[in-house]
């Protein structure tokens, strides 16, 4: 069925998007604009590459099931977490200016990410400009057994890695989490105005590192995922493409509210797909549909422009220094 397989595809092409956009979510709702996602997911990815190569390596004939998802992953958090600190330290520490610390960011995750993955294919000995990991890849695929009983019910729903549900899971529980809490109260207190969450008490240099640091390990998954799910194990330099600026551009559509990220991934991802099955298509028409995800995005950030809802706004302190002795 066509139709199911359309829908299968969007999903698994959506779910690097919902990691994207959830840890930046977690990140600007503490009023830090992480422009860096999109190297951060870069890193995520090579980063579970690293380790899965490592591992593989030192194994022999016979993986470890666990050890074979869980260095990974571990590898994949530890690369993210790093490029978080280094962006909350010049941002909160320093003072630096956000969008320039997160477009440098970018540029040193993606410069990163193809140092050593050069470097894993010519250790590899690899005739093709890429490394497969197809060992490795074949533990995070596993999908539910009763997948193929069930039709495009199964199909759809249910033939996806623990990765993708995993994307959903913590995009719920952020979303009751900021909404419900007092954790994301406070949050959303030192995104909005954090001159008077440092009067109350809260922290907001802790609150902004925390964040951070958090949204980047969210946001670096959604890297492991594409190279170990999406991409069956195999890393190519530059083979990313523009997911990280979409999980941005997600950010707005979803009025940073990542329960709405969920369906809004789903849309970017068919949408981002759809050229696939139109037939007749050249090159040129298929780029053309490629930028649909940012036409919707820019035509729904100027709908919420003129609604002016403030629930539909970024925080008010969004991309902005805080100095305490201007309180």
């Amino acid at each position: 069925m066509i139709l199911a397989g359309f829908l299968q595809r969007a999903i698994m092409q959506g779910i690097p998007l919902l990691y994207g956009s959830t840890g930046e979510i977690i990140t600007e709702k503490s009023g830090n604009l992480n422009l860096g996602i999109p190297g951060i997911m870069y890193v995520g990815g090579i980063g579970g590459v690293i380790g899965a190569f490592l591992y593989e390596q030192h194994a022999g004939a016979e993986l470890n099931p666990f050890l074979a998802v869980m260095i990974p992953l571990l590898c994949s958090m530890a690369g993210s977490l790093l490029m978080g600190l280094i962006y909350s330290f010049l941002t909160v520490s320093l003072r630096a200016n956000q969008n320039v610390t997160g477009l440098a960011l970018t540029t040193f995750g993606v410069g990163f990410g193809n140092f050593f993955g050069g470097s894993l294919v010519r250790l590899a000995g690899s005739d093709v400009p890429s490394i497969s990991l197809g060992r490795t890849s074949n533990y995070f695929r596993t999908s539910l057994p009763i997948a193929d009983r069930l039709g495009w019910f199964g199909q759809i729903f249910l033939s996806h890695s623990f990765l993708a549900y995993a994307a959903i899971v913590i995009a719920l529980l952020t979303s009751l989490i900021l909404a419900k809490t007092r954790v994301g109260l406070h949050l959303r207190a030192v995104g909005e105005n954090p001159a008077t969450a440092d009067a109350a008490g809260i922290s907001v240099g802790k609150y902004k590192y925390f964040a951070t640091c958090i949204g980047s390990v969210i946001a670096g998954l959604g890297g492991l995922y594409y190279v170990m799910d999406y991409a069956n194990g195999v890393w190519s330099n530059d083979g990313f493409g523009d997911r990280g600026w979409l999980a941005i551009a997600l950010v707005i559509f979803a009025v940073w509210r990542p329960n709405l990220s969920i369906l809004g991934s789903i849309l970017f991802g068919g949408l981002y797909i759809v050229h696939n099955y139109i037939p007749g298509l050249d090159v040129s028409g298929q780029e053309l549909f490629k930028m649909l995800p940012y036409l919707v995005t820019i035509l729904f950030l100027v709908a919420i422009s003129m609604r002016r809802k403030r629930e539909a706004q970024p925080p008010a302190h969004l991309g902005l220094p805080y100095f305490r002795e201007e309180r």
